[in-house]
């Protein structure tokens, strides 16, 4: 084989390998079988003339030959994709699918509202929407964006602000009839609480004051849950309190199947981000869909744009 021998399907074969670290989980990607992986990976290797990969029983790696091919190639691939949005002009955004990472109890309840939307308005775009509340690897797992709760370190990618997720507490009226509602903060500990099993220091509640004290509570309970849709299951069957987002019990608390309790007692407000991979952000579809996830979050229920 020459050069002339290096396509792009077998370049991108490559980068996508390299990535992900499994031939299999690429395979099943890009819609291929295994075997085609591997021959791509091949033909690329014998184009190149240096082992790109080393291959064992778990995993493969990159050699180091392979480390400085997947910059340059991953560059190319890059631009290969943006000139086609340059050539296309303003319908460079209308082709293509992007990948996008949401956390679960938003994305099932609101996100997915919002992508319709952006898919009517532009209806060649493919969205592939993944809900976890697992801080993934986007570009192992080739996400394009990610949106998500709380406080971010990987500070690789791009980081776009979202708002301010407002928390309150809740309980069915149920509850409250049959074991009575808290009049004060330090009231909270005789009461079952409905806690989330993957945020640490859920046994403790935060609360601020009205005048902006600082309270700590025990906060304990019998039910602890790794998902905010179960956790919203057990609010309206009667099982405890919860600190809830906003946005999660907004249609319950509008029905009256869900009350406020301590409303002067508020948790804090949990950051909303968005995570942009950065060879991503300048194609043509991602940045529109960034923009427009940016403009309509704030119509989320609880959802505090930032200034």
């Amino acid at each position: 084989m020459d050069r002339s021998d290096v396509t792009l399907e077998r370049m991108r074969t490559f980068v996508r390998v390299a990535e992900r670290g499994s031939l299999s989980a690429v395979a099943r990607e890009l819609g291929v079988g295994q075997s085609t992986v591997t021959r791509h990976l091949r033909e690329l290797e014998d184009a190149v003339g240096v082992p790109l990969l080393s291959r064992t029983t778990r995993r493969v790696t990159m050699t180091d030959e392979g480390s400085r091919y997947y910059a340059d190639a991953a560059q190319i691939l890059r631009l290969v994709e943006q000139a086609g949005d340059e050539a296309r002009g303003t319908r460079g955004a209308s082709a293509g699918t992007i990948r996008i990472s949401c956390t679960a109890a938003l994305g099932v309840l609101h996100v997915s509202r919002l992508i319709f939307a952006f898919q009517d308005r532009y209806p060649d775009v493919g969205v592939d929407l993944s809900l976890t509340d697992e801080r993934i690897n986007l570009v192992r797992e080739g996400v394009d964006i990610a949106l998500r709760l709380g406080p971010l370190t990987d500070s690789s990618m791009k980081l776009r602000a979202l708002g301010q997720s407002r928390r309150l507490l809740v309980a069915a009226p149920a509850y409250l009839a049959a074991r009575g509602r808290p009049a004060v903060p330090q009231d909270l500990p005789g009461h079952e609480g409905i806690r989330m099993s993957n945020i640490a220091g859920s046994d403790t509640l935060a609360l601020q004051g009205p005048g902006g004290e600082r309270h700590a509570v025990s906060f304990g309970g019998r039910f602890r849950v790794d998902h905010g849709l179960a956790a919203r299951e057990a609010l309206v069957a009667g099982r405890g309190i919860a600190p809830a987002h906003r946005w999660l019990v907004d249609d319950l608390l509008a029905a009256g199947r869900l009350e406020v309790i301590l409303p002067d007692y508020a948790p804090p407000p949990i950051p909303l981000s968005m995570l942009i991979v950065p060879e991503r952000a300048g194609i043509a579809r991602v940045r529109l869909l960034v923009d427009f996830l940016a403009e309509r979050i704030g119509g989320i229920p609880g959802i505090d744009k930032p200034r």
